[in-house]
């Protein structure tokens, strides 16, 4: 079956995406000859990820899906930079590091079991390490299977760089590799396949910090522990 190459558009920056994010939906429906009610569900990235960028990609799914009368399909952020690694190495076992702010990251480990590039398997990618919140120092993948390489990939490799400097897995990280709409479409058609759709209402962001923000005294209390430790 031949590849599924999405059509894609982009914007910089929550705010500007926040507002030109139904322009450009409707500039690809155009592009593609479709009308949103012709579409089979809605995928959206639903986290690990900014605490006002998942509630705007999951407040804007579940609104275009409730209008076209359409189920969504809520996906995992670090599983779209796996498939972004894949895409652009090979690579079959990828640990991904997503810079979470506040000295933390989000992370986790996948393994490829094929499909994908059909455009409709339901085969894809195992979850190897669930996806977690922690500090840089506290990443700890699982050895790749029958050998292979494992390759890493994401922004908390360049953010906390200190804390992965010296440790084998961080060897070589692509940096530069970020959750993308365009990988999401391609994990949304396997996970359409899987039977993995949900109703509108159903669709939750994916949080795992319970906290957005510290207090001041929460902050003092941080600087202070970090000057003892220096």
């Amino acid at each position: 079956m031949q590849s599924v190459v999405p059509l894609v558009r982009e914007s910089a920056g929550v705010r500007t995406h926040s507002q030109a994010i139904l322009p450009m939906v409707q500039e690809l429906l155009r592009e593609a000859g479709v009308k949103l009610a012709d579409c089979d569900a809605i995928a959206f990235g639903a986290g690990p990820g900014s605490f006002t960028g998942v509630r705007t990609a999951c407040g804007v799914a579940q609104g275009l899906a409730f209008g076209a009368d359409l189920p969504t399909l809520p996906l995992v952020t670090l599983e779209a930079m796996a498939e972004a690694c894949r895409t652009r190495t090979g690579a079959s076992e990828v640990l991904t590091v997503l810079d979470a702010r506040m000295g933390e990251v989000y992370w986790a480990q996948y393994r490829f079991s094929g499909g994908l590039d059909g455009g409709g398997s339901t085969g894809g990618w195992e979850i190897v390490a669930e996806p977690v919140l922690s500090a840089p120092d506290a990443v700890a993948p699982l050895p790749p299977a029958d050998g292979a390489l494992l390759a890493a990939c994401g922004n908390g490799f360049a953010a906390y760089a200190e804390a992965f400097a010296g440790k084998p897995f961080a060897q070589g990280a692509d940096a530069t590799i970020l959750p993308h709409a365009r990988e999401l479409a391609v994990l949304g058609v396997a996970a359409l396949a899987a039977g993995r759709a949900v109703a509108a209402d159903e669709a939750q962001p994916i949080y795992l910090r319970n906290k957005v923000a510290y207090t001041s005294a929460e902050r003092q209390a941080i600087n202070a522990a970090k000057a003892g430790a220096a």
